[in-house]
């Protein structure tokens, strides 16, 4: 027997090739492997040959990475770091980006910070650099970034920032085209795994944070010294511990060689006082994402935010969680802030994404929505206490035809919400890509007859069915009829409740999580799912009941 509570599991992989080497490498047999021979014009400096020793026994760095010969020959250049670091400047530019991913990936932390120090282009974005490319099939995004080489990156950008002109020399082709935009955005937010050699977006944000701190204190600029300002874009992450610093880094970068951006704002159990003085000092061209969580912020306290966030007329996404507001007992005042908060959200033009969770919207959504610009294509409305007249309401608004994600979780859709809700399903059908229901109370009954219209979902990619008290026939049905959607990847499935012992009926969703199931029985299941997904092609497809992956996506990749 074991508990519902910890990783889940599932079926189901992908990989890919790597591409072709390039022509500037040659392959020359050696003893009991090769030689790569990398050849590049050094500037001023005649020819520069590196010859690179390459095992075919050697084995990958990480299971399941695909590595060309390009790959592998570059980081057996940096194997010799302090060789590598005074060849940089005779290597042509065009190597950086992939001498940067692999000095990134193997921590080679010395080379790291000279690259970034010696940067050659306007951008160094993260994005770009770390991705999924035509040498190396790790995607380095999709995971926790190295602390080490984090600290690398931001010391080799001081070091750039307190090089003199008359140090330049060796560098010119940098100075040329320096440096005026690190990106550092887009990393891998923090999941329930922490591996202490690891940098979280806390940590992160604290790390960046420091260094404009210090770049400030500095005091005046050295004779000789004129620093080409830098813009550093982050993604901030803020609670009550960090907030004094935050905002005492963003007060210095103003004036500072070191511009910090926010791209994405995400603020945990802060203040609403603290929350408006962050908003204050942040730029209004940059900010891409506003998240608060935990802030219990109430319409009282929402009305009084809300001004500082319209501001931002490029806002694509906002995030708004524990809106409270009796909708049943209306005050007075309620409703007055409510009125208000709806007048400011009529200011958003570029806005895309919405998350209302876990607030109470029963018989508002029209109102909410009726005020905004521009359709949304990303609506969260977890644990809303959604009425069947707000479903209805949705299905026949403009935004349903715009729908990427949905996310209902939390809403009771077994009784009267059912119909409209398959009504929404039809008319979000043709654009739907990620749809999340857990805990929705869908027993079989529901399932099967929300089936038709679900399958009509031909580009869904995702469907989130954690909680729910569905059978393992329940399961075997869904599975069939979703062979028709080409386009799925990934369905995060209950525990079945024939995997229970002793379940009352119908199972409230605390029972669901919290109680024991029989091992033997899901994994029985397990493998019964997965022989269902090789008979009918779909071995690709991941069925899993994790809840804590990182499957669910964001809006902006999706």
């Amino acid at each position: 027997m074991r508990t519902r509570r910890g990783r889940g599991r599932g079926v189901g992989a992908n990989a890919k090739l790597g591409q072709p080497i390039p022509g500037f490498l040659e392959r020359r047999p050696m003893g009991g492997g090769d030689v790569i021979a990398a050849r590049w014009a050094g500037r001023g400096a005649g020819r520069c040959s590196l010859v690179c020793p390459f095992s075919a026994r050697w084995p990958p760095a990480w299971p399941g990475a695909m590595h060309t010969l390009v790959f592998l020959s570059t980081r057996q250049v940096l194997q010799c770091q302090p060789a590598a670091c005074q060849a940089l400047p005779l290597l042509p530019r065009e190597l950086f980006p992939l001498l940067f991913k692999v000095a990134f990936m193997d921590k080679k932390t010395v080379v790291l910070r000279e690259l970034v120090h010696t940067w050659p282009f306007p951008l160094l974005s993260f994005q770009q650099l770390l991705q999924e490319c035509a040498h190396c099939s790790r995607a380095l995004l999709q995971e926790r970034p190295s602390t080490e080489s984090m600290q690398a990156v931001i010391l080799g950008l001081t070091a750039r920032l307190h090089t003199p002109e008359a140090e330049a020399g060796t560098q010119s082709f940098c100075r040329k085209h320096a440096l005026r935009v690190l990106d550092m955005t887009g990393l891998l937010d923090d999941g329930v795994e922490q591996d202490p050699g690891t940098m979280s977006m806390w940590d992160c944000t604290a790390a960046v944070a420091r260094t404009c701190i210090a770049q400030q204190q500095g005091g005046t600029v050295e004779p000789g010294l004129n620093p080409v300002p830098v813009e550093v874009r982050v993604d901030l992450r803020v609670n009550r511990a960090s907030y004094a610093f935050l905002r005492e880094a963003l007060r210095s970068s103003a004036g500072s060689p070191l511009r910090l951006c926010c791209r994405d704002l995400r603020a945990e159990d802060l203040p609403m006082r603290n929350t408006v003085a962050l908003l204050q000092l942040l730029d209004a061209g940059c900010l891409r994402r506003v998240d608060l969580r935990f802030n219990n912020l109430g319409l009282r306290g929402l009305s009084v935010i809300i001004p500082h966030v319209a501001r931002f007329q490029h806002l694509a996404s906002l995030r708004l969680h524990y809106v409270h507001g009796d909708s049943r007992q209306p005050s007075v005042d309620g409703e007055d802030n409510f009125r208000y908060f709806l007048a400011q959200m009529g200011r958003f033009t570029c806005l895309r994404e919405l998350s209302m969770g876990s607030s109470l919207l029963s018989g508002r959504l029209d109102q909410l929505l009726s005020a905004l610009q521009s359709p949304l294509e990303s609506l969260e409305l977890a644990f809303c206490a959604l009425l069947p007249e707000d479903l209805r309401f949705l299905a026949r608004s403009p935004h349903a035809v715009h729908l990427k994600k949905l996310d209902l979780s939390g809403n009771d859709l077994s009784g009267s919400q059912l119909e409209p809700f398959q009504g929404l399903l039809q008319a979000a059908a043709a654009t739907l890509l990620h749809l999340e229901l857990t805990e929705c109370q869908l027993a079989d009954t529901q399932l099967l007859a929300t089936l038709p219209v679900l399958t009509r979902c031909a580009s869904l990619r995702y469907l989130g069915l954690y909680g729910n008290p569905l059978s393992m026939a329940g399961l075997k049905e869904l599975l069939r009829d979703s062979v028709a959607q080409a386009e799925l990847r990934t369905v995060v499935h209950p525990f079945p409740v024939d995997c229970y012992e002793g379940l009352p009926w119908p199972p409230p969703a605390s029972v669901l999580l919290e109680a024991s199931i029989n091992e033997e029985k899901f994994a029985r299941v397990e493998a019964e799912l997965h022989q269902l997904l090789l008979a009918s092609g779909r071995a690709h497809v991941v069925w899993t009941t994790d809840i804590y992956g990182r499957l669910a996506a964001d809006y902006f990749s999706l």
